[in-house]
């Protein structure tokens, strides 16, 4: 129930907003692919409006194999002449109709039986050809000339899913091949997509221990795809071709690229809807985002400040005061979840403030989340030209201590907050000096 309950917020901020989910076509011949379809579509029912772009390269090689055609690529692109081009739309269109089949019926035998989800494809992809490079004519092989955005948010406006695979057709009538991380990232770049989420064998980017890296900015993904390419392991290539659209995507307004493993059984959906996720996530900047409220913050604040008030650890603030102090509010936010708020009231003719109503969420109270909201608190004040920061606290009081607060006498405050202190309350007043 527990569990349950944390994964409300991340239910309301992700319903609404748009997702491209790149389909590997390793992942779609892995075993769990049924599962991953499955939690596609309960996404999907929680009001997630989603853009699915699925790759074939596994599948065309093998056909390519059985035909004894050799495979050729140039710069990681295949070399798609015209008999390659034969394979590939035949790949991908027995892909296309699978992927319809197990959204439209795997959902029997589940908790989403007898969901309706329509799923449709189309010529949103408008192809040109790559041309030649280093003397290296690609053929067929070809890139993105324009994306009806228009056409597709109407589909999406319609609880449709959209699907769409690496072939697209040309002004002229000719078909090409495309990568499907092109497309997964010029479609959620194009659509301003909330997230870009790609599959791999591992459970995303790991460091030279194995372990996973939560998290890299665009820079740091940057380099870690060029230190992967340096190896040239082939075994590599799902991570650096994700990486590389994701960086692209991020950089051009896509908010977060998330990694993760196609073998997991629930991978996407606790990467989604859990506050620490469980694969490698692409960000602009970091996730945590620490800022001063705005009017549409109060909504966050109150759901986190109110089990605080009604435990009488915080004095209660009714949504009219604080629409009416929301500049006075510096706010920590994670995945658009509010974990960490507080305010700073300024006494300038004393030269002192009052840091108040500091409140952190539950799963962060073991984490230096407080520490950095007091730390930036501090640092509004010196700019205001406050010498000290004060407090009123009935159950924190070790916390304030540590942190080099000292225990002081009613007397220390200024003279309007002396005026109004609630006696009955009794709360702790402690203060420290700004350096």
């Amino acid at each position: 129930m527990r569990s349950f309950r944390h994964t409300v917020p991340y239910i309301n901020s992700h319903r609404g907003k748009i997702f491209v989910i790149m389909l590997s076509g390793e992942a779609i011949a892995h075993n769990n692919f049924y599962n991953i379809i499955n939690d596609i579509g309960l996404i999907h029912s929680l009001g997630v409006r989603l853009v699915l772009v699925y790759g074939a390269r596994p599948q065309i090689n093998t056909i390519m194999s059985e035909y004894k055609i050799k495979s050729i690529y140039h710069k990681c692109t295949r070399i798609t002449d015209k008999k390659s081009l034969e394979i590939v739309k035949q790949a991908a269109g027995r892909l296309q109709l699978d992927i319809t089949s197990l959204l439209s019926m795997s959902l029997n035998n589940t908790p989403l039986q007898g969901a309706n989800i329509n799923v449709v494809s189309g010529n949103f992809i408008t192809a040109q050809p790559l041309g030649v490079d280093d003397g290296i004519d690609y053929c067929h092989g070809g890139k993105i000339r324009r994306i009806d955005e228009r056409a597709i948010h109407r589909q999406l406006d319609n609880n449709t899913i959209v699907l769409l695979g690496p072939v697209a057709v040309s002004v002229t009538g000719e078909s090409f091949n495309l990568t499907s991380e092109e497309i997964a990232s010029e479609i959620a770049i194009k659509l301003k997509a909330k997230k870009m989420i790609g599959f791999c064998s591992k459970q995303g980017v790991v460091d030279d221990k194995g372990d996973i890296i939560s998290e890299l900015l665009t820079k740091n993904a940057e380099l870690h795809m060029y230190m992967l390419e340096s190896k040239k392991n082939n075994y590599l290539l799902e991570i650096i071709r994700f990486l590389r659209a994701a960086i692209n995507a991020c950089r051009r307004g896509v908010h977060r690229c998330h990694l993760i493993s196609y073998q997991e059984d629930g991978a996407l959906l606790k990467e989604l809807f859990s506050r620490d996720g469980i694969g490698t996530q692409i960000v602009m900047e970091s996730a945590e985002q620490i800022r001063k409220a705005t009017i549409n913050d109060i909504g966050g604040i109150l759901e986190l400040i109110r089990p605080l008030e009604k435990q009488g650890i915080l004095v209660r603030r009714s949504r009219e005061q604080l629409e009416i102090e929301i500049d006075k509010f510096t706010i920590i936010k994670i995945d658009d979840l509010t974990i960490a708020c507080a305010a700073l009231y300024p006494f300038l003719d004393e030269e002192i403030g009052e840091m108040a109503c500091l409140a952190v969420h539950p799963d962060y109270r073991n984490s230096s989340i407080g520490e950095i909201l007091f730390k930036y608190i501090s640092v509004q004040a010196s700019q205001l030209g406050l010498k000290k920061i004060f407090v009123l606290t009935t159950r924190s009081i070790h916390w304030f201590q540590e942190r080099g607060f000292k225990p002081v006498g009613i007397e220390f405050l200024p003279k309007s907050k002396k005026e109004m202190y609630n006696y009955q309350r009794r709360s702790k007043i402690l203060m420290i000096d700004l350096i």
